[in-house]
């Protein structure tokens, strides 16, 4: 079994060390991942100027773009072996909810999802502020179990999973659970500075609470200490409203 990782957070991650360590015992490992931290990248490719593939010393490659990038030009040209899985992460910090909209770890797997190929994206739900031990491990075990189960039964269709690990020791995991994806409240307002040149500055605002955390969402299962589970889709087609659009266009 060949995988193919990737992440956001750029090749030099700890979270990918990690998970490149954990999931070497079970496949074939190649990583193909951002040069630099591209958080919030969401799904963009890069169209407006060439990309370049270089590799580390660690031997991972790492691509002067979009973690979407990464996994667009190794399955579509950089590779010369199809990967059988796509595993983004280990993210440090949560893609819970409206996150996942933003999420260049999301991204990568998804991706690899619509290129056709089971795709997992791995977060750790970690407050990333620097603040109390990260444990990455436990997030590393989580995906190496994931692994496993796929190559024991592999679903009938290729899978987009979004697993949030809490950011807990292995032995402190209360279980899994298959979730829908919560809601957030409206961001924090954007935090106005001025630079040294006089000029008025913004950094957009933090992520707001979440607004529905209740049972069966991410945010109540990882709250609770459960590894989250959610299927996604990337069909973005609003059938509900169908219906109505037509009805609205003919009067």
């Amino acid at each position: 079994m060949r995988i193919l990782l990737s992440n956001d957070d750029g090749y030099f991650a700890p979270g990918l060390e990690r998970l490149a360590a954990a999931l070497a015992v079970h496949a074939e490992i190649v990583v193909v991942a951002p040069e630099r931290d591209r958080s919030g990248a969401s799904n963009s490719l890069t169209l407006d100027r060439p990309l370049t593939v270089r590799q580390a010393p660690n031997g991972f490659l790492y691509v002067n773009g979009t973690p979407t990038d990464c996994v667009h030009l190794a399955v579509t040209g950089v590779l010369d072996k199809l990967p059988d899985m796509i595993v983004s992460g280990i993210n440090l910090g949560a893609n819970m909810g409206d996150d996942t909209i933003y999420s260049g770890t999301v991204a990568a797997a998804t991706e690899g999802f619509l290129l056709g190929i089971p795709s997992i994206a791995v977060s750790l739900v970690s407050r990333h502020d620097g603040g109390g031990e990260e444990y990455f491990e436990t997030a590393a075990q989580v995906a190496a179990q994931l692994v496993q189960r796929f190559q024991r039964q592999q679903g009938s269709t290729p899978w987009l999973l979004n697993v949030n690990v809490p950011n807990v020791p292995a032995s402190d995991l209360r279980g899994w659970q298959v979730t829908r994806l919560g809601k957030r409240h409206k961001a924090e307002p954007v935090i106005r500075q001025q630079s040294p040149r006089g000029e008025i500055i913004y950094w957009v605002g933090a992520a707001g609470p979440a607004a529905d955390a209740g049972e069966g969402t991410d945010f109540g299962a990882t709250a609770s200490g459960k590894v989250s589970i959610t299927p996604l889709q990337m069909d973005l087609t609003h059938y509900h409203e169908v219906q109505a659009v037509e009805a609205w266009l003919k009067r």
